[in-house]
């Protein structure tokens, strides 16, 4: 067992995870490594026909070609969201083969990944490295994984990557229109999701890729979102995934009184305080509340005849009719939330693909998300030092991944958007069970209670005083829940870790304990 220290948000943390030494969080910006960045695998391309026909007639083949055997790493990315159908494809092969011991790297799961279960049970798969969502997460939380889950950002996903600390041997890529060399786009086809760009890092960094798909063309296919340069293998399937189920239950717009309440204070706060402005820029979240706030926003631009230079996405209908209505020049997409973001993407040349690397990565040269004037987030706790969570419950489960929630926080004012309690639990605490995002980078609490500003950030206190906005201290908010909801019990950590949440620089900035 590893050995525990405390890091510099004040929580113990392993010093080793998964047989690699570990570094603790040191703070915002107290880490920074040197050398030089992973390097893919050197290649030729002698092991392919003169026609550049990479086709293999099944995935079993195809696992078989690139060589998988036990205790390697297997990754996956999660455009289709809960309608993708191949990597339990994978893993059902893999069992089929006999390879044990099997790490799992997905960009994110979901729910229709509980197939995994089994071959966690029977030992194909020995641990994840990536988001957890619904039984996958009770999974880990029970400690029935063999190794700690690792939960990243979509930036510190591509991190762990570029910098060497998670070697990928077998990246499987699920495009919906591909050719048979290799090249594939996410943007059209039966299955069409997009983009690709959470599986940009694996195909570059991969020592063998293999692209699945269910839309073959003539080479070439254009456009190319990744290059059959570095791809293996191809594979046709008759199906990869249901597209409608790119659609899940947390991209529909809220029709919760109070959820309106909070997203129409958020978009007011944007319009007071000064972000609202020709040529800004925004990121909102897929969750119901925030989609709201897109429309709320909407809204306010219209009256006061302002414009934004660019919206971050995740991409949807609302923000897609945005930009064909002129409100927005550009969409600079991480991910496409519904099929009018696909739609969007292949029409308009304005609709952007983008990758964690141009958007999230802290191991670059800057990216997008620094440059996003406001960013409206969620969040299943906030406590009295503005810190946030986002992977785990207040009983301390793990349910949700991280995403691109801790990148995001780089924006010029990170906004949580949450309700004042679930079920009678209040989401204003005196110390989140989790610490994911460190309280200094969130700027702003919006619940239909009032908006809570960060003490840190006297210029925004200044830019709405004298405005109507129900502005409370984060204590005044806290205290009105405790009349409510009462004062919630602690809940009892075991001291046995099941997974560790990184920040976006690689280091550990908390511990996920088993559930009692």
């Amino acid at each position: 067992m590893s050995s525990f220290e405390r890091n510099a948000a004040g929580r113990l943390v392993p010093t080793e995870v998964n047989g690699r030494k570990s570094v603790p969080f040191a703070g915002v910006g107290g880490h920074r490594p040197t050398g030089r960045k992973a390097a893919p695998t050197i290649a030729t391309c002698l092991d392919y026909p003169e026609d550049g026909d990479k086709r293999a007639n099944s995935i079993s083949e195809a696992l078989k070609k690139v060589g998988l055997k036990d205790g390697m790493v297997i990754s996956s990315h999660h455009h289709l969201r809960n309608g993708d159908l191949v990597a339990n494809a994978v893993f059902d092969a893999a069992a089929d083969m006999g390879v044990k011991d099997l790490m799992w790297f997905p960009s994110a799961s979901f729910p229709v990944h509980a197939n995994q279960l089994q071959h966690l049970e029977s030992g194909v798969i020995h641990h994840i490295e990536g988001s957890m969502n619904g039984p996958l997460g009770a999974y880990c939380s029970e400690g029935k994984m063999r190794g700690l889950g690792v939960l990243r950002s979509h930036g510190g996903r591509w991190q762990a990557i570029q910098d060497g600390e998670v070697h990928i041997d077998v990246a499987v890529i699920a495009a919906p229109t591909a050719d048979p060399f290799g090249n594939a786009t996410g943007d059209r086809g039966p299955a069409g999701c997009g983009l690709l760009g959470f599986a940009l890092a694996d195909s570059i960094y991969a020592d063998k890729v293999i692209i699945v798909t269910d839309n073959l063309v003539p080479f070439p296919c254009i456009p190319w979102q990744i290059q059959g340069n570095n791809v293996d293998v191809v594979v046709e399937v008759p199906s990869i995934g249901d597209p409608a189920k790119i659609v899940s239950g947390t991209t529909r717009v809220t029709q919760s009184p109070d959820r309106l309440r909070i997203a129409e204070l958020a978009a007011r706060f944007c319009a007071d305080a000064g972000i609202m402005k020709p040529g800004f820029s925004f990121q909102a979240g897929a969750g119901g509340t925030t989609l709201a706030f897109a429309l709320y926003l909407r809204d306010l631009m219209r009256s006061a005849g302002v414009t934004a230079r660019f919206a971050r996405g995740g991409s949807n209908q609302y923000m897609t009719a945005m930009l064909e209505e002129g409100l927005i020049d550009y969409i600079l997409d991480g991910q496409t939330f519904d099929l009018e973001g696909v739609r969007s993407m292949h029409e308009d040349p304005r609709h952007i693909n983008t990758s964690p690397f141009t958007s999230y990565n802290f191991h670059g040269k800057g990216n997008f998300a620094s440059m996003v004037d406001v960013a409206v987030l969620g969040a299943t706790e906030v406590d009295m030092n503005f810190n946030g969570n986002v992977v785990t419950h207040s009983d301390g489960r793990l349910l949700h991944g991280v995403g691109g929630w801790q990148n995001c926080l780089a924006s010029k004012c990170a906004m949580l958007l949450v309700p004042s309690f679930r079920d009678r639990i209040p989401v204003i605490v005196d110390e989140v069970t989790t610490v994911c995002g460190p309280g200094e980078l969130i700027d702003v609490v919006v619940t239909e209670r009032g908006i809570a500003i960060n003490p840190r950030r006297q210029d925004l206190l200044d830019a709405v005083a004298g405005s109507d906005l129900p502005i409370k201290p984060i204590e005044e908010l806290k205290a009105e829940l405790d009349r409510i909801c009462g004062v919630p019990g602690k809940v009892e950590k075991t001291e046995d870790p099941v997974a560790v949440v990184k920040w976006v620089d690689g280091t550990i900035i908390d511990t996920v304990w088993r559930v009692g």
